[in-house]
């Protein structure tokens, strides 16, 4: 890895981490074209960098984040579907972020169900005028529900911030404030998975050399910086407009990689 991809990762993450485009699989795809996917450090850098993402959550939404006990609650009830899944399937999962035609297909059926989304969902933003606390109140079921469908996250493409966005609009929240607690909830969930990959990589014997730790400082700090505008971006653009725009970006971008792979070159992350 050299200071170019460093830079080029990073901004990959900060602007898909929120985003309903998957980053892992950006990042992986990514990492791929680059021929850098099968190092060691590239996967630890990859989650690493998550840290400046959620940074920038935790700047953007001080005062709501520092809240109160009840907050933090339902953020630990939201949490734990994850922590469990993820310990279990650790393994599957691991194989898994090395396909990038799971990545694909995952990419590509994902942006069917966002275009549907806004129309599911549409009684939602309808009547959120007329009953403002139905759909903006989250409570230890809801956030549950939404932690269930984090874990499909898990799954390289499906977009950690989609799935929970979604989910919480089938607890009839509304698209910002689903929105705004999948932010929340990524700090914890990105932390976990940093610490763990962190503890991993050290039980495994792998020592970060001085070229390394700075790779992952710059790395932290533009995914922070570019974290900060896409969070407030995409805010905006999904109270306005819906997700039919991400819907039809990951068809496109997905039914690209299967043509590469099989047409140009074989993308390989081993």
């Amino acid at each position: 890895m050299n200071y170019i991809e460093v830079i080029l990762l990073a901004i990959i993450e900060g602007i898909t981490e929120y985003l309903p485009v998957s980053s892992t699989g950006h990042l992986i795809l990514a990492s791929s074209f680059l021929h850098i996917a099968g190092e060691d450090f590239t996967k630890l850098f990859t989650i690493v960098i998550q840290l400046g993402a959620i940074l920038a959550v935790v700047v953007l939404y001080w005062k709501r984040f520092f809240q109160s006990v009840d907050f933090y609650l339902k953020l630990l009830v939201a949490f734990i579907p994850a922590v469990v899944l993820g310990l279990l399937f650790n393994h599957i999962i691991d194989e898994l972020l090395e396909s990038p035609l799971v990545v694909a297909s995952t990419l590509i059926l994902g942006g069917f169900i966002l275009l549907k989304v806004d129309n599911w969902f549409k009684a939602n933003e309808e009547l959120d005028n007329e009953n403002p606390s139905e759909h903006t109140k989250i409570s230890y079921t809801t956030a549950f529900k939404i932690g269930l469908f984090q874990c499909l996250a898990m799954i390289p493409g499906t977009s950690r911030s989609g799935a929970t966005i979604v989910g919480g609009m089938t607890q009839k929240l509304n698209r910002k404030t689903a929105a705004e607690f999948s932010f929340f909830l990524a700090v914890p969930t990105m932390f976990g998975a940093t610490a763990k990959k962190l503890f991993d990589y050290y039980q495994n014997g792998f020592t970060l050399t001085s070229q390394q730790i700075n790779y992952l400082l710059i790395g932290n700090i533009i995914a922070f910086i570019v974290a900060m505008f896409a969070i407030k971006s995409f805010i905006d653009y999904l109270s306005k407009r819906g997700f039919k725009i991400f819907g039809y970006y990951r068809i496109i971008v997905g039914i690209a990689i299967i043509f590469i792979h099989f047409f140009v070159y074989k993308l390989t992350l081993i």
